[in-house]
C-alpha cells in the first residue's frame, strides 16, 4: 500500500518510528508535510497536491500526526483524503473533536465516563463561584489550547486561582478550572489504545517539584499493571472520541479513575521505551485491517 504520513517534522521520533514500521513491512511510506499540501476543490475532480505540483490521489491512506497549532488546517486536509476515498487512521472529525478540550470533556460525561470535576466561564465576574464548583484550592488551571502539560497551573491557595484566572481572562483566552486530585502524587496513566483494545500502558511520574507528569515536562515513564476499570475506561473514551488510535491519560483519585485527556496524535518514544513494544507496527496493522490488505505470498503474481 501507498501510506502518507501528514505530519510536520520527519525527524521527530514517532514519525520516523511510523515511516521505518510501515516500510519493514512491505509499504510505500511517504512523508507529507502538511504546510506543503493543498486542495483543490471541485465536483467532478477533487484533488489534494503538494507543492511543485504533484497529486497525492493515488495514495491508500494517510496517518495524521498534526500538531496542535495546525488543528485546522491538518484537519481539513484529512477531510479531503477521506472524500476522495483515502483511509485515514483517525477522521477528522474525531480529531477535532479530541482537541478541543471542553468538547471532548461534554462528549465523555454525556457518556456517563468519569472525569475530574471542571468548571467553564466567559466571565471574571464568575471567578469566585467557579472555583467554589471544583472544590476550592488547590486547583488546576488549563488553557483550552494548551497540550503537552504546557498551559497548566497549579494554584495553591484560592487568591493564587483568581488571579490566574483573571489575568488569563484578561488576555480573552478561553480555560477550564479543575478539581485538584491531591492523592494521584504528580502521577498519571497513559493508556495507548488501538481499535478498541489497549496494547500498552505506563505511568507517568512527574519530576521533583513538578506536579504535571508529562514526559514533556520532564516526568518518567514505568511499565503498570492497569485494573479492568481502568481498561474499561480507555476503551470506552477512545470510541466515545470517534478514534482508531488513541493515547488514553487516565488519573487515579479516592473516587476511581478519571479521565483527564485524549490524544488522538500520541506520542511514542516514552511508551515503547518504558515497554519495549512496536507500536508503530501495531499502527500499521490497524490500517491494513481496516483496508483488508495482506502481504502477497511468493507465489502470488
Amino acid at each position: 500500500m501507498k501510506i502518507g504520513v501528514l505530519a510536520s517534522n520527519p525527524e521527530l521520533y514517532s514519525n520516523k518510528r511510523i515511516m521505518e514500521a510501515g516500510a519493514n513491512r512491505g509499504h510505500d511510506m511517504v512523508f507529507l508535510d502538511i504546510k506543503q499540501c493543498y486542495m483543490k476543490l471541485d465536483a467532478e475532480t477533487p484533488e489534494i497536491h503538494y507543492r511543485g505540483g504533484w497529486i497525492l490521489n493515488d495514495f491508500d491512506a494517510v496517518i495524521p500526526r498534526i500538531r496542535p497549532q495546525l488543528t485546522f488546517y491538518g484537519c481539513a486536509l484529512t477531510r479531503h483524503f477521506e472524500s476522495i476515498g483515502v483511509h485515514p487512521l483517525n477522521s477528522a472529525s474525531a480529531i477535532s473533536y479530541s482537541r478541543d478540550k471542553l468538547y471532548s470533556l461534554q462528549l465523555l460525561q454525556r457518556k456517563g465516563l468519569d472525569i475530574p470535576t471542571t468548571g467553564f466561564a466567559n466571565s471574571p465576574m464568575d471567578t469566585s463561584d467557579l472555583i467554589d464548583m471544583v472544590g476550592g484550592a488547590p486547583l488546576i488551571v488549563k488553557l483550552l489550547e494548551g497540550t503537552q502539560g504546557r498551559g497548566v497551573v497549579l494554584a495553591e491557595t484560592r487568591k493564587a486561582g483568581e488571579s490566574v484566572i483573571n489575568a488569563i481572562k484578561s488576555l480573552n483566552a478561553n480555560l477550564l478550572v479543575q478539581e485538584f486530585i491531591k492523592e494521584a502524587q504528580g502521577r498519571d496513566l497513559r493508556c495507548f489504545v488501538i481499535d478498541g483494545k489497549v496494547i500498552a500502558s505506563i505511568e507517568r511520574r512527574a519530576a521533583p517539584g513538578e506536579f504535571r507528569a508529562n514526559l514533556h515536562q520532564g516526568g518518567t515513564a514505568a511499565l503498570v499493571r492497569i485494573t479492568p476499570e481502568e481498561r474499561k475506561l480507555a476503551i470506552k473514551a477512545t470510541k466515545t472520541m470517534g478514534l482508531q488510535v488513541a493515547g488514553v491519560d487516565i488519573i487515579r483519585s479516592a473516587k476511581g479513575p478519571l479521565l483527564l485527556e485524549i490524544n488522538s496524535s500520541p506520542g511514542l518514544e516514552g511508551i515503547e521505551t518504558a515497554t519495549g513494544k512496536d507500536i508503530a507496527s501495531d499502527m500499521i496493522a490497524s490500517v491494513e485491517r481496516s483496508l483488508n490488505w495482506r502481504p502477497k505470498k511468493l507465489n502470488e503474481s
